[in-house]
Parts: structure tokens; C-alpha cells; sequence
């Protein structure tokens, strides 16, 4: 069983975002990037794959700052090959960072074919869950996105549970190999120790790949014309008092707006 992890580093959004100088983008110098947390889940997916059907996992990330402490955390829970992907532009729009990614991944000699490719849904970057599908498109591969497990794999298929609103779930098979979106793993991602980083910093070695720079008319799409932080509006008002009391004002301030 060969399964491949297309993983991605995201902005945190814990710390202060700041706009760059041509008032279009994040300042990617201000950033402090993080795996995004629904590629997390699809690492551990894989990882619990690898348990139970033995093979190996081999994780991918586009080149960004911090990407090795990423790629050594994923080797120190047991990923068996690492990559890094040089010439991805930071910044690169949802459609042409997916036609980048499945370029990289057919160009990285040994890579393909595989039996699965495991991704995150969903990123600070892509709330609409795109990249995932394109890739499978480009790829010319069958998806299946907001997986929560894998239940089989058996017959050249693989049965998983996609998850839907109102907390209902279904039961797909898919052919292989295929592309899945995962929204949560079975589990949660497993903690490994700092002890354990640190060892695979010294054992494990990175690859590097250049990745084939696809036409300027391959990278279109949509253009930002601008970014803008959220205005303080300040027109929160605070009601304090009993329950009977914040009840009267909170109807005062209704009627006050023609909303009673």
C-alpha cells in the first residue's frame, strides 16, 4: 500500500495579520506559517492506514519557511519519505497552486503512481475546499472530499465515510488509486515528543524537487484588487443588570430602531 500526504503550510491565524506594501496580499515576512490542521488529520489517516495495511507514506509539502521542521515532525510519526517542492510562488491563487502541486507530483521521479493521495479539505487559504479536487482533476483521478475514515481497503477499492450536514454520514467506494479530502481522521493526529523531532533531524533526509513552472496562462485566475483589515465599528452596546432588567433594555433598544 503506497499512500502519498499532499500537505500545506498555512498562515496562523493566532498571530497579527499584517497587508503587504502593494495592499493585494498577507506580508509573507510577517507570517508565522503552520501546517494547515485538516492536512494534519490526512497525514494521520495515512499513518493509520500504513498500520493496518502495511506499505508507506510519503509526505509532500511546497517549499515555505519552517516546511522542515513539518517534514521532520511527519518522519518522527512515521512517514517513510519526505519531500520538499522548490519554485511554488508563495501567494499562488487556489487553481494555480493545485495545477503546480499535481505537476510536482508527476515530475518527482518514483513518486506515482501510489494507491491513495491523502489531503486536508479545507485550509486557512482554500475555506472552499478546492485545491483537493483540482489536483485529482489534473491528476485525471476520482475524489471523494470530507472524508472522516477509511473503513476497507479491499479489491482494487477503498470504502469511506464522507460526512454531511446536519451530522449525517455516508458510505462510498472508490476505485484506486484516487484522491481523498480529509476532513477529520479516525483519530485524532498523534503527538510525538521533541526528543523524537530532534532524532529524525538527524536521521532522516529531505528531498528536494524543482517543480516545472507551468505557462503565465496556466496561473490565471482570480485577481485580488485589494485587502483591507476589518473596520473597529464600535457600536457594541453592553447590557447589564438582572435577566427581567436586561430584557427592558434590550426591548427599549429594539423599539429605539424600529425593530418592535
Amino acid at each position: 500500500m503506497n499512500l502519498l500526504v499532499l500537505m500545506r503550510m498555512v498562515p496562523d491565524v493566532v498571530e497579527e495579520l499584517e497587508i503587504a506594501p502593494d495592499g493585494k496580499s498577507l506580508d509573507r515576512e510577517a507570517l508565522r506559517l503552520i501546517a494547515s490542521e485538516s492536512d494534519d488529520h490526512a497525514l494521520e489517516e495515512a499513518l493509520l492506514l500504513k498500520e493496518r495495511y502495511g506499505g508507506k507514506v510519503t509526505v509532500v509539502v511546497p517549499d515555505a519557511p519552517e516546511v522542515g521542521d513539518l517534514l521532520y515532525t511527519a518522519a518522527a510519526k512515521g512517514a517513510d519519505r519526505v519531500i520538499r517542492l522548490r519554485g511554488i510562488k508563495t501567494g499562488l491563487g487556489v487553481a494555480a497552486l493545485a495545477r503546480s502541486c499535481a505537476a510536482a507530483l508527476q515530475a518527482t521521479p518514483g513518486l506515482l503512481p501510489v494507491n491513495l493521495i491523502l489531503t486536508g479539505t479545507q485550509a486557512i487559504e482554500d475555506l472552499d475546499g478546492l485545491v483537493a479536487p483540482l489536483v485529482a482533476h489534473h491528476l485525471g483521478l476520482p475524489y471523494i472530499g470530507v472524508v472522516t475514515a477509511v473503513t476497507e481497503i479491499a479489491d482494487g477499492k477503498a470504502s469511506v465515510v464522507k460526512e454531511f450536514q446536519a451530522g449525517y454520514r455516508g458510505e462510498f467506494q472508490i476505485a484506486l488509486p484516487a484522491v481523498l479530502g480529509v476532513q477529520s481522521a479516525e483519530k485524532p493526529p498523534r503527538y510525538v515528543p521533541v526528543a523524537k523531532v530532534r532524532a529524525a533531524m538527524k536521521s532522516v533526509k529531505i528531498e528536494e524537487c524543482e517543480v516545472p513552472q507551468p505557462t503565465p496562462a496556466a496561473l490565471e485566475g482570480i485577481e485580488v484588487l485589494a485587502m483591507s483589515k476589518p473596520e473597529v465599528a464600535g457600536r457594541a452596546a453592553m447590557l447589564e443588570g438582572s435577566p427581567e432588567e436586561v430584557a427592558g433594555k434590550l426591548c427599549d433598544l429594539l423599539a429605539e430602531r424600529g425593530l418592535l
